[in-house]
């Protein structure tokens, strides 16, 4: 596991993997800026309440240009750096369109948050990286969004948001280098939240611990991986 004491910033934090991030983390030690849109309406009050200064929740609509730059400047008057981004938030958008009836407006939202979002929160808080000790920017992302691996089609907007929040990952491999910032893309797993429903075979338990300990791993030796929440490597 990591070594105590590390910043970090994580969107998407009001349930699910986000929610489990900033639980694990923040029991562990570690001081947490869990970002989410209405966190006074979620999980995040009775955490915040548990572990004080520990944990600080931070309203953020990931999608705000605004409303992201006001989060990094909060977290910033708090920290004069951070060690790790986890952006976590995304949503699936319509799982069920078929070609010839895509809804293309929800393909754009779905990339505003899953591919734009990511991008622009590595970019906001880019200062605050390089000021952290061995800083780390890791984008959640999905065996889904892997080309290789698909053999079944469907997911439109959910499928092209995560092969091109891969393709930013990679990008920012090359951009962030110079400033000693690693980055990667990791696989939860098929976990049961809201998104990957009851029958799913992790827990988010699970999926969380299991990324926590690649995520421990990673550095500059390993930036631009993509890789599952066991560690394995994944096909682009």
């Amino acid at each position: 596991m990591e070594a105590s004491n590390l910043r970090i910033v994580i969107t998407g934090a009001s349930r699910g993997l986000g929610l489990e991030f900033a639980s694990q983390y923040a029991a562990d030690g570690h001081t947490v800026f869990a970002l989410a849109r209405k966190p006074e309406e979620c999980g995040l009050v009775e955490l915040a309440a548990r572990h004080g200064d520990r944990l600080r929740a931070i309203p953020c609509d990931v999608v705000d240009v605004a409303a992201v730059a006001a989060a990094v400047a909060e977290v910033g008057s708090n920290e004069a750096a951070i060690d790790l981004l986890i952006n976590n938030a995304g949503i699936a958008g319509v799982t069920g369109g078929q070609f010839g009836d895509l809804d293309y407006d929800d393909m754009r939202r779905v990339f505003e948050i899953n591919t734009i979002a990511p991008v622009r929160m590595s970019e906001q808080c880019l200062p605050l990286l390089r000021a952290g000790k061995n800083p780390r920017v890791v984008h959640v992302t999905s065996r889904m969004g892997s080309i290789a691996d698909n053999e079944s089609g469907g997911w439109w907007a959910y499928r092209m948001s995560k092969v091109a929040l891969n393709m930013a990952c990679k990008n920012m491999t090359f951009e962030l280098r110079e400033s000693s910032v690693a980055t990667m893309v990791i696989h939860p797993g098929w976990v049961r939240t809201d998104m990957g429903g009851g029958g799913a075979s992790l827990s988010v338990e699970e999926s969380v611990s299991g990324m926590r300990d690649v995520i421990a791993d990673l550095d500059l030796s390993q930036t631009g991986a993509f890789r599952d929440y066991t560690g394995a490597a994944l096909p682009w």
